[in-house]
């Protein structure tokens, strides 16, 4: 047991209130100990609060827009005003939007950099340095499937998810044999609220696609993560579009993934 003074090792999940982090969120409540639950809806996040708490995890919430410079600094100081540190990273939270880049507002764009890339590397870069000096823990991203594939029409949305996985396999290679894992968690369409916050509901591929359900993507993401797996596909469907990705070439899948994700004129 902790002396009262000593730091306890929480799980900290981004994009805790809804969708795959709040499953992630509960699937760690199960081992006990605290989690501590960050995302921009306080009422959300009382809920999902409740789910961990009847899991067996002790929660802390943070109502906390990510995407804020300041934001993964206030994690870090809310982590230390509550005795913790931060054990176990999932980085979650994240968005895309829907239309061509030259029509999409600019803010709105940057937005997604904003969040899916600048604070997901801040809050690692934050909370790395302490995982490897106590030889402990680590970090579970999400990234996507889209990862694998160009995304005309998604562009930021892809380009963001590819530099998740990227430099979650670096860093997981990084750090081989220091105790700490970084897992790549890379599932094809979800439901969740993801596609219709990005407009994407009614395109062709997201509504052909096999959806699965963010409470099985949260078990394997992390059983993946207790195994030490770099990267995890939860689906069939999912790695063979991983598969194509890396293997068909691009003046074939651009035009492909173009007709296959251009708005419906309206």
């Amino acid at each position: 047991m902790p002396s009262p003074h000593e730091a306890r090792a929480a799980v900290v999940v981004t994009g805790a209130s809804g969708g795959i982090g709040r499953e992630i969120a509960k699937v760690a409540a199960r081992e006990g100990g605290p989690l501590v639950l960050v995302a921009r809806s306080a009422d959300a996040l009382a809920e999902a609060a409740e789910e961990v708490r009847q899991a067996g995890g002790e929660p802390f919430t943070l109502a906390l827009d990510l995407s804020f410079p300041d934001a993964p600094a206030e994690v870090e100081s809310f982590l230390a005003a509550q005795n913790l540190v931060c054990g176990v990273l999932v980085n979650n939270a994240g968005y895309g939007l829907l239309g061509a880049a030259a029509a999409l507002p600019r803010a709105e764009q940057l937005g997604i950099v904003d969040l899916n890339i600048r604070a997901l590397t801040e809050l690692t870069l934050r909370f790395l340095p302490g995982m490897v000096a106590r030889r402990s823990g680590g970090i579970i991203n999400l990234s996507s499937v889209a990862s694998f594939l160009p995304g005309p029409y998604m562009a930021l949305y892809y380009a963001s998810k590819a530099f998740v996985r990227s430099f979650s396999e670096s860093l997981s290679e990084e750090l081989r044999g220091s105790g700490v894992t970084v897992t790549c968690v890379a599932p094809g369409p979800v439901t969740t609220h993801f596609l219709g916050r990005a407009g994407a509901r009614q395109v062709r591929l997201f509504k052909a696609l096999p959806k699965v359900t963010p409470e099985m993507v949260a078990r394997r993401a992390w059983h993946g993560f207790k195994r030490g797996r770099r990267l995890v596909v939860p689906t069939v469907m999912a790695n063979l579009s991983a598969f194509a990705g890396a293997h068909l070439p691009h003046a074939f899948l651009l035009p492909f993934m173009a007709r296959a994700q251009r708005p419906r004129e309206r």
